[in-house]
């Protein structure tokens, strides 16, 4: 026997008595049937937030279209169209679940009655599907650690929130935990409006730093389904789901992609946040075995922008003692400073590579600098450079290291810091069995207001004390100015 509908109120019968309902269908047309007046209703009880999850794409579970989207606010299905003779009346008839929420308009609709519902009690399903941020909000996002929870009771902390993985994509989740850190950036994805009428890849990934940032959501992690999609089909294969590719090159990726969607009058916040600017002097080398080669050669100087600076680790022993135990075998990894590093860029350090001598100048500190330490030798990522980088974590006197003329009192404090872990990127054999490192190799540590620190890896998210960061093998940092 099928369930008897619930009797809705004096109001609500009143109004039903006025309702028209349309005989035509539409499976695209989004004002199909438009009620003519609003009302609460009785079948709000039915509605299962624990079933509802609005990362995925919008597409229709039946005729996979993704135009003119419903969500059943009972099981969490998505259908297309609201009017007659379309796969969401359908379901509403069949499997008796009678509201629905339009995914663009956020209008909640009873099915098969067809009838529009308003009532403040939805404000919080509204709020997951489209979060929104006033210029109020975002200016003080980083001045409160905020901590919400889900509905399960679960705290999470806002900004930092687990990631699901899709197959082999730890490095793009750890170049979005990165942007949604970098604050120009995030604000403007914050704050950006018309993102219908944005590229897809700045669309979904702004969504994905929204839902990041709100204070109330349904689970405690997020699924970048979408926005991971778009990057693959963008990139044109370069960055996939079946193997682990390198993260710094996505960045770089990222940088200059979204440089070119957003960009107004040939710059854009992304560049005016992380790009700067230095001089490089180039000579030939000379054979002194040639007489006429003896005299000096004038050298070439030039003007160019950086989005990193890339810092070379110096090379690892080709012959170690063996070691019985990962104690002994971890005393005997070298290390190195930030600092040293660094003086590749201070304009008295000269580098030798194919046949020229160069010689770097910072001329110009961007507001985020970005350093990428190279530890992999081949191009597969399969040789690991194991070198301990040490570091601070606050007030790292960037101007004076690089003897940037007038800056030379800017310091710049740690605010992501991108690992990997494991002995070597990708795993040599083919067909082998996977550990869980080597599935997921990438993770990041992110900084959350003024001292606190967060390891993200994938879903899992962990408080971690700030000396504990160089502990691991940083590929990538971001450091802000203050």
């Amino acid at each position: 026997m099928p369930r008897k509908r619930p009797v809705a109120d004096e109001t609500g019968s009143e109004a039903l008595k006025h309702l028209k309902i349309d005989d035509t269908s539409s499976d695209s047309d989004p004002s199909d049937t438009e009620p003519t007046e609003h009302v609460t209703d009785a079948f709000l009880d039915t509605i299962c937030r624990n079933s509802l999850d609005f990362d995925f794409e919008e597409q229709c579970s039946v005729s996979l279209s993704t135009t003119n989207i419903y969500a059943c606010l009972v099981c969490g299905k998505y259908f297309q169209g609201r009017g007659q003779q379309t796969h969401a009346y359908f379901h509403s008839i069949n499997d008796e679940h009678h509201v629905f929420i339009n995914l663009k308009t956020l209008h909640v609709y009873v099915l098969p009655d067809n009838y529009e519902v308003m009532d403040k009690s939805l404000n919080d399903i509204k709020d997951v599907i489209q979060p929104t941020y006033s210029t109020c909000d975002v200016m003080r996002i980083d001045d409160i650690i905020g901590h919400g929870h889900d509905l399960m009771g679960r705290p999470y902390t806002v900004g930092c929130v687990g990631l699901n993985r899709v197959k082999r994509t730890s490095y793009i989740n750890v170049i979005i935990q990165t942007l949604a850190h970098i604050c120009p950036i995030r604000n403007f994805l914050l704050t950006l409006s018309n993102l219908d009428k944005r590229p897809p890849l700045v669309r979904k990934l702004s969504m994905v730093v929204h839902r990041m940032w709100h204070a109330w959501r349904f689970k405690a992690h997020i699924s970048p389904h979408e926005c991971v999609q778009e990057i693959v089909v963008l990139s044109k294969g370069q960055f996939g789901l079946d193997e682990e590719a390198d993260p710094f090159e996505l960045l770089v990726w990222m940088l200059n992609t979204l440089h070119g969607m957003v960009r107004k009058k040939k710059t854009s916040v992304v560049y005016e946040t992380v790009r700067g600017e230095m001089q490089v002097a180039m000579q030939k080398v000379q054979d002194v075995s040639q007489d006429d080669m003896v005299e000096d050669v004038e050298a070439t100087i030039s003007t160019m922008p950086f989005l990193a600076l890339s810092l070379e680790l110096p090379p690892t022993l080709l012959f170690t003692h063996p070691s019985t135990n990962d104690e002994d075998e971890r005393a005997n990894i070298p290390q190195v400073a930030l600092g040293t590093l660094l003086q590749r860029y201070d304009g008295t350090t000269t580098v030798e590579t194919n046949g020229l001598v160069q010689q770097y100048t910072v001329t110009n500190l961007p507001t985020y600098i970005v350093c990428h330490v190279k530890r992999f030798t081949k191009h597969n990522m399969l040789e690991k450079n194991p070198t301990v980088v040490n570091f601070p974590v606050c007030n790292v006197p960037f101007g004076d290291l690089l003897h940037v003329r007038g800056s030379t009192s800017v310091t710049y404090d740690l605010v992501v810091n991108v690992c990997h872990v494991g002995h070597q990127g990708k795993s040599a054999v083919d067909g082998a069995v996977l550990t869980e490192f080597e599935e997921s190799p990438f993770f990041a540590y992110v900084r959350q207001g003024e001292n606190s620190w967060f390891r993200v890896h994938d879903l899992r998210v962990e408080p971690v004390m700030p000396q504990m960061l160089f502990l691991s093998d940083s590929y990538i940092q971001v450091w802000q100015r203050n």
